[in-house]
């Protein structure tokens, strides 16, 4: 079951990177906040389906959870508009290591302290490695991106 989940998230981010390089051209072309609301706009519509046809009935409701929880749903927005920015300026690959590089980071410290009614995961010698690799990667994959011109 563990390889499988690690199978689906490493889907999932290849998915991010399509969605970050096809918003990032159309928010060139028509804007950065609509290309932002038209991803949030079909996600909450594919999501409303997903919720109406497959997801099973829960003895707890939006309205009943703490209402911290609820500001996750904020954190995707400014994800969205930093992508459409970020992706214009410094491509795709740059950015999407970018990214990562702060989700490694942060869902580090999360696991550290446990925060966010998460349990602790002590910080280790090998995940200190694995941020100070993604560093090295992150300026590797910058320091060779080169803008192709076209004459």
């Amino acid at each position: 079951m563990t390889i499988l989940m690690i199978m689906l998230a490493i889907i999932g981010g290849a998915t991010l990177s399509v969605q970050a390089a096809l918003n990032g051209r159309l928010g060139s072309n028509v804007g950065v906040f609509r290309s932002a609301f038209l991803t949030f706009s079909v996600g909450a519509l594919v999501t409303a389906l997903l919720i109406f046809f497959f997801e099973p009935r829960h003895a707890v409701t939006l309205l009943d959870v703490p209402k911290w929880q609820l500001l996750g749903a904020l954190c995707g927005v400014p994800y969205i508009i930093i992508m459409v920015l970020a992706v214009q300026r410094i491509g795709t690959a740059v950015a999407t290591v970018a990214v990562i590089f702060g989700q490694l980071t942060m869902s580090v410290l999360i696991d550290n302290f446990g925060w966010l009614g998460n349990e602790a995961i002590t910080l280790s010698g090998s995940r200190l490695a694995a941020i100070a690799c993604l560093a090295i990667a992150l300026f590797f994959i910058h320091s060779g991106s080169k803008v192709k011109t076209a004459t």
